[in-house]
C-alpha cells in the first residue's frame, strides 16, 4: 500500500486570532505549529503534505515551507474558492467566508489518491495521534473503513472562549455510532466550586463530560469521502444559498456515513493533551507547552 498523504486545512482567516496564524512562530527556531504536525508525520511515515489555502496564500505559504520541506516529504497545494462550478454546481452565491471544513476537503480531490489524514493547520496533536493514525491508514483503512482520533473534550479546551468540537457518541466496541459539530463550547463556574464543561444550543446550556470523545478534525478517509461529499454539497449549497454563515462541516460527512450504513468509523483513543491557537491570548501557553516539549527531548530544537 501507498504511503498515506496529509492534507491540512489551512485555508481560515483566523477571525477571532487576529492574524495568519498558520504561519506565525511558535518554536524557538520560528517554528509553526505546522512544522511540529508535519515532522511528526514524516516520523510516522506519511509520504506527501497537501495544504489547503487560499489562493491568496500562495506565494507566502511556499516561502516559509518549500524549501525547508524539500527531499524531506512531496508538498502540493489545493485551492479552497468560492467557484463551486468545480462541484458540478452552476450557481454563484456571494459569500463572505468559504463553506466550510468538509468543502475544504472536497477542493483537494484532485490531489489525493490514497488514504489520506486530514488535520486542521493551527492545532498541536503530538506523536502519538500521527503514530496511531498512519498504523490505520497503512493496515486497517477501506473506503467501508475509515477513522478519527478521539480526543477528551477536557484535554482540549481554550481558557481565553469558546471552541467547536465534534461531539460523537461511541459504542462499547470504539466505534463512532454519531458524531455533531458543536460550535459554542465553553468553561462555567460550577455551583460546587471549580468548572465544567457546557456547550450552548438554541441559547440553552447542556453540560458536557470532560471524558467525552470529541474529533479534533484528525480524520483518517479513503478517496470515496470526496465522492460522498460532493454529494451531499450539492444538498447544502440548495438548502443554504440564502445563508451565508452556514458551513459544511466534516463531522456531517462521517455521520451521514455511518447512518446511512455506508462505512463504519473507528474511534482511535488518545488520552494526548491538545493544543492550538484559537485566541491570541493561547499563543504564550503553545509556546510554553512547544519549550517543555523541546526540553524533555519529544523534538530537536531545531526541527528542519
Amino acid at each position: 500500500m501507498s504511503k498515506p498523504t496529509l492534507l491540512i486545512l489551512a485555508a481560515g482567516m483566523a477571525s477571532r486570532y487576529g492574524s495568519l496564524k498558520q504561519i506565525d512562530a511558535f518554536g524557538p527556531h520560528g517554528e509553526t505549529i505546522i512544522d511540529y504536525s508535519i515532522y511528526d508525520a514524516i516520523k510516522a511515515g506519511f509520504g506527501k503534505v497537501v495544504f489547503i489555502i487560499r489562493e491568496e496564500f500562495l506565494d507566502k505559504m511556499r516561502e516559509v515551507f518549500d524549501a525547508k520541506l524539500q527531499g524531506k516529504i512531496e508538498v502540493d497545494y489545493a485551492f479552497q474558492s468560492y467557484d463551486l462550478t468545480k462541484f458540478g454546481i452552476d450557481k454563484v452565491i456571494e459569500r463572505s467566508k468559504p463553506w466550510g471544513t468538509a468543502h475544504a476537503v472536497m477542493s483537494a480531490k484532485e490531489q489525493v489518491n490514497e488514504p489520506f489524514c486530514v488535520i486542521n493547520a493551527d492545532d498541536f496533536y503530538g506523536t502519538d495521534s500521527f503514530m496511531k493514525m498512519a498504523k490505520f491508514l497503512t493496515t486497517e483503512v477501506s473506503d467501508d473503513k475509515m477513522a478519527l482520533m478521539g480526543f477528551q473534550v477536557g484535554n482540549t479546551m481554550s481558557d481565553f472562549g469558546y471552541v467547536s468540537r465534534g461531539v460523537c457518541e461511541v459504542d462499547a466496541e470504539g466505534h463512532m455510532e454519531s458524531v455533531t459539530e458543536r460550535t459554542n463550547i465553553y468553561y462555567v463556574d460550577a455551583e460546587q466550586g471549580g468548572r465544567k464543561i457546557v456547550y450552548e444550543e438554541d441559547a440553552v446550556q447542556h453540560d458536557l463530560d470532560p471524558e467525552t470523545r470529541v474529533s479534533m478534525n484528525f480524520w483518517g478517509f479513503t478517496p470515496k469521502i470526496f465522492e460522498v461529499a460532493e454529494g451531499m454539497f450539492h444538498d447544502f449549497v440548495a438548502a443554504n444559498a440564502d445563508n451565508p454563515k452556514s458551513e459544511f462541516f466534516i463531522p456531517s460527512v462521517p455521520d451521514y456515513m455511518v447512518k446511512k450504513g455506508m462505512a463504519d468509523f473507528k474511534v482511535i483513543p488518545t488520552s494526548s493533551k491538545w493544543f492550538g491557537v484559537t485566541y491570541k491570548e493561547d499563543k504564550a501557553i503553545v509556546q510554553e507547552s512547544i519549550s517543555k516539549l523541546v526540553a524533555e527531548g519529544a523534538y530537536p530544537e531545531k526541527l528542519f
